[in-house]
């Protein structure tokens, strides 16, 4: 015969704790601090402040503090300004993505240009009038 009772699931954390984890942290006291004070580690702190719906991952900044564009966006704006294919485009999202964010930067750069000057000879003609 097989044992069909269920084993009580030992308790991780007590209902004081919890309250306590989610009030220093949403009071801004940082994970490791709450782990340190709780005796648990950083890890068990976050997948319990998750379960709760309170902690929220960081997100990923580049050194600049900026979202990071990933390579297929900096190809699909390059496809666009250039109206390449999506063919062409999604060969050109296998480049380097330095390569691509330099060619964009130079590419928008030069679009910028191309405006001041249509607005400088939209300006002369208007003088000329």
């Amino acid at each position: 015969m097989t044992d069909t009772t269920k084993t009580a699931k030992a308790v991780n954390y007590t209902p004081e704790q919890t309250e306590q984890a989610k009030a220093d942290y949403l009071a801004g006291v940082s994970v490791e601090t709450i782990a340190t004070a709780l005796g648990k580690t950083a890890r068990s702190v976050i997948a319990k402040l998750s379960k709760e719906g309170v902690y929220k991952a960081k997100v990923y900044v580049s050194k600049t503090g900026e979202k990071p564009a990933k390579k297929d966006e900096h190809a699909d704006t390059i496809g666009a300004i250039l109206s390449l294919s999506d063919g062409e485009t999604d060969s050109l999202a296998k480049a380097n993505k330095t390569a691509l964010v330099k060619i964009v930067a130079f590419m928008r750069q030069g679009q910028n240009q191309i405006e001041l000057l249509q607005a400088e000879l939209a300006d002369l003609k208007a003088h000329h009038e």
